[in-house]
């Protein structure tokens, strides 16, 4: 799992983005911390499609586009489907392009990386609840909390998305 690749510049929307430091050199065993976090929530036994709808959500809501690009191209590639992609961020208003227990997973996922109220409401964690047995919980609970953590490592250092560091590359 390559969360945070090695930073370049890349020129995005016209002015020239160079990130701020490169956090996993920097700090090695907050990266070893991360990966082994990250490993552990994956490996609750989460559905691999909530997942990505997840991160992708998260990373959304945290305007992280190096994190949005590879979930993105990592959902692509497992097969998701691409209008799912398209309107994950309206998933409210997409009918059932989602799932219930996927809608409960995205309605979680925001009340956790916004925590607007500052908590989650408990309407959406038992909607959640419903869908989800204890341990698959657990486990989105785990990689809402990874992706955050993420996005916000990801943000803070300005990481150059892969995609626009190989356009940039040549």
């Amino acid at each position: 799992m390559d969360h945070i690749r090695a930073p370049v510049r890349s020129r995005v929307e016209g002015m020239t983005t160079t990130p701020r430091m490169e956090m996993w050199k920097v700090a090695p065993a907050v990266a070893k911390g991360m990966y082994a976090f990250q490993k552990a929530a994956t490996e609750q036994g989460l559905d691999p499609v909530v997942q990505e709808l997840v991160k992708i959500r998260a990373s959304q809501l945290n305007k992280c586009a190096y994190c949005l690009d590879m979930h993105l191209a990592d959902a692509r590639k497992n097969g998701e489907d691409q209008l799912r992609l398209d309107l994950i961020v309206a998933w409210e208003e997409a009918g059932d392009l989602f799932t219930e227990r996927e809608q409960a997973a995205l309605a979680l996922t925001e009340a956790v990386t916004v925590l607007t109220d500052g908590h989650v409401p408990d309407e959406v964690y038992q909607r959640a609840a419903t869908h989800f047995d204890e341990n698959e919980l657990a486990a989105l609970i785990a990689q809402i909390t990874a992706i955050n953590a993420w996005n916000r490592f990801a943000v803070t250092t300005r990481a150059v998305p892969q995609t626009l560091a190989d356009r940039r590359n040549g």
